[in-house]
């Protein structure tokens, strides 16, 4: 059932939309525990693909270690199962540019091509791929995870999975107050996703274990740190999957 519809009947247009019964879990978290409804709650899982985590991809390929992303691809493994046995919708949001581009401001482009090199997004990598651009191997999934039919697919074209996407209006019309945030790298595009939820009026949990960074260890730290201060809740992956694995479900069985 839609959460967002209205009905019709009888020659009258019902506004109310479908009621939801509340499925509320206790979570430890910092700076406090929470008491969240996974009724009104989504997992975004930012930026697991190939450019990005597996060794042969673009990041790899410039010279940086891809290692400190394993861990929070382990943790998914089992995150995300849960959640969307829980009834809580997953929502992949990944870097998906166009062939041409033609959205991509130049901040953007050289973000990812400092020196003008050509070897940046939309970059022909010795595989055939194209770094970070829609249908590519680069863009897909890394392995070990898996979308499945009723997941929802977001491409994103800056940092923040918010601009020029259609993220909030999914998110609204999923009626989802709550969002869980995980994925890579958790300093960047999973933080600036984060602060914009949470700019947006969303309730925002950083999901440590899940959530990961090859930059240096303390921006990681500095990121769970400014959430906890400025934005929202930080909770370990551990603690949040035994809360989903214990969790009531609806009585549509969600």
């Amino acid at each position: 059932m839609n959460p967002n519809r209205w009905t019709f009947a009888e020659g009258r247009v019902d506004l109310r939309r479908p009621h939801r019964e509340p499925r509320p879990i206790e979570l430890k978290a910092l700076p406090a525990p929470v008491t969240a409804d996974l009724a009104r709650s989504a997992l975004v899982v930012v930026d697991m693909q190939n450019d990005f985590c597996t060794e042969g991809g673009w990041l790899h390929s410039i010279g940086v270690d891809v290692s400190p992303l394993a861990p929070a691809i382990e943790a998914l493994r089992s995150l995300v199962p849960a959640a969307r046995a829980a009834g809580v919708p997953i929502v992949w949001l990944n870097w998906g540019n166009r062939e041409d581009q033609a959205n991509v401001p130049p901040g953007v482009a050289h973000v990812y091509d400092p020196e003008g090199r050509g070897a940046g997004i939309g970059a022909v990598m010795p595989n055939g791929s194209k770094v970070l651009t829609k249908g590519s191997w680069g863009a897909a999934l890394v392995d070990g995870l898996t979308a499945e039919a009723g997941d929802l697919h977001v491409d994103k074209y800056r940092m923040s999975g918010f601009w020029d996407t259609p993220l909030d209006s999914i998110l609204r019309n999923l009626r989802v107050d709550t969002l869980f945030l995980a994925g890579v790298n958790s300093d960047q595009c999973v933080s600036s996703t984060l602060v914009d939820g949470a700019c947006l009026g969303y309730d925002v949990v950083l999901v440590d274990g899940a959530s990961a960074t090859t930059s240096p260890a303390f921006c990681h730290e500095a990121t769970l740190y400014n959430t906890r201060q400025c934005y929202g809740f930080s909770c370990d992956s551990a603690d949040l999957l035994a809360a989903l694995s214990a969790a009531p479900t609806s009585k549509d069985g969600s």
